[in-house]
């Protein structure tokens, strides 16, 4: 086995962190080498508050991970999330030196890197800059400038900003465990990468991540990401409900709620009755699943109508041909895509990552539990074949001796050859703050 096939994905989660290790098959599918999950007991709402029982957690699913793989990694491509996290709609342009020369990708880096440095509060960071189209001397909707001849290049970004001390603090638990972040991606982006298809995209679609700290919202549309969002409200809050409104331990509240939990009161009947043990000697206590069904109920209307709200303030509720699917650990809950339709209007699936797995993986990886972490593998894989293909390019640009070829971009290509073979795998840079010694 090549390394360099070779692919990690990290969640750090409110509920869990898992790892999954993996590389491309034959079909293009995902062959997952190693997996593992344990409880997440530093992170809150999508924030690292502990950082050693973080890193603990951290070093405890990648060495069982590495393990099953039989391989050490080094590089992973880890999600951020959490209320801190928003995005924002921004357009940026450059003017060219020489419009008698192609574009070529370093006039797009130096455009999206450009992007890093714009105004925000204090405090905030740009996480991430994904350009949704270009436009040359207004010629607009441009998927790829690349080769065309242009004088102005501008380009309509999407930008995700979060808190730097919240990144900061995901990286440092990630480093303090022996590993480097070689992709910091936003959750939602993740998931839609495992669960949706390229027509979904395309039609326009709504993928709805419920996690246990978070509710994550990304929107396609057209093939690009329009929107995204954080709501600070996931599966843990559900839990609590039932915990306040059952008079019962916190790990009872979660069983039930797994177990026997619906979204919606009216689909039990009110002679149901779930008995559950009794503590220290009493006797056992029961409960309605009619009334456990209505605590439920209404926190998952609260979670939907925020959902709701966000698709309309995008601009794309009327667009979204492909409606909306649900993910994450909290999409399993039953009736949960009903009430998601009465409340929206919208069609409503399940979304399942398995679509991009082999076939001989475990069933359990198949679970929209592990959405985003198998996104964040794939989300590796893409960048690595994207630089690839460019590298591919410079040499074949270099071979036929063109003459608007010049020493600084073969020695550019030459240099991210390298780095992946130093990388094994993973080709994009973390940000210089990342990666200091003050970490």
């Amino acid at each position: 086995m090549e390394n360099s096939q070779v692919f990690a994905g990290l969640d750090i989660g409110t509920t869990k962190i898992a790892c999954i290790i993996g590389r491309k098959n034959e079909d293009g599918k995902i062959e997952v080498l190693g997996h593992a999950k344990a409880p997440s007991i530093g992170v809150k709402r999508g924030v690292v508050i502990n950082i050693e029982n973080t890193v603990n957690s951290i070093k405890t699913v990648v060495r069982e991970a590495q393990q099953q793989a039989g391989i050490e990694i080094e590089y992973v491509s880890v999600g951020i999330a959490g209320q801190h996290i928003k995005s924002l709609q921004h357009h940026g342009g450059t003017l060219r030196e020489n419009s008698e020369e192609v574009i070529r990708k370093k006039d797009i880096e130096q455009l999206l890197n450009s992007m890093y440095n714009i105004n925000l509060n204090p405090g905030e960071e740009v996480i991430d800059v994904i350009p949704q189209e270009y436009i040359v001397d207004n010629e607009q909707g441009v998927r790829d400038p690349v080769g065309m001849l242009g004088k102005r290049l501008e380009a309509n970004f999407h930008i995700i900003v979060g808190q730097t001390t919240a990144a900061k603090n995901i990286t440092k638990c990630v480093k303090l465990a022996g590993l480097k972040i070689v992709n910091l991606i936003l959750e939602p982006i993740a998931s839609a990468r495992s669960v949706l298809t390229d027509e979904e995209t395309e039609a326009g679609v709504a993928l709805v991540d419920i996690g246990g700290g978070t509710t994550d919202l990304a929107i396609f549309y057209d093939g690009i990401i329009r929107h995204t969002a954080v709501i600070p409200f996931g599966g843990d809050i559900i839990t609590e409900d039932v915990k306040e409104g059952c008079s019962i331990i916190r790990k009872h509240a979660e069983e039930l709620k797994v177990r026997f939990g619906s979204a919606l009161s009216e689909k039990n009947r009110d002679d149901e009755i779930i008995a559950i043990p009794g503590l220290r000697g009493r006797p056992p206590k029961e409960i309605s699943m009619k009334n456990l069904a209505s605590i439920i109920q209404a926190r998952v209307e609260e979670i939907i109508e925020q959902v709701y709200y966000e698709i309309k303030n995008s601009g794309y509720e009327r667009k979204l041909s492909a409606g909306i699917v649900l993910t994450g650990g909290g999409s399993m809950l039953r009736h949960i895509g009903m009430i998601t339709q009465f409340i929206t209007g919208m069609d409503c699936k399940l979304g399942l990552p398995d679509e991009f797995l082999a076939d001989d993986v475990e069933e359990s990886l198949k679970s929209p539990i592990y959405s985003t972490t198998i996104g964040l593998v794939l989300v590796g894989m893409d960048r690595f074949e994207k630089q690839m293909q460019q590298i591919e390019k410079e040499r074949k640009r270099q071979s036929e001796g063109e003459d608007d070829t010049n020493e600084e971009e073969v020695g550019g290509a030459q240099e991210v050859e390298e780095e992946v073979k130093q990388k094994r795998g993973f080709l994009s840079a973390i940000k210089d703050f990342f990666e200091k010694d003050d970490l």
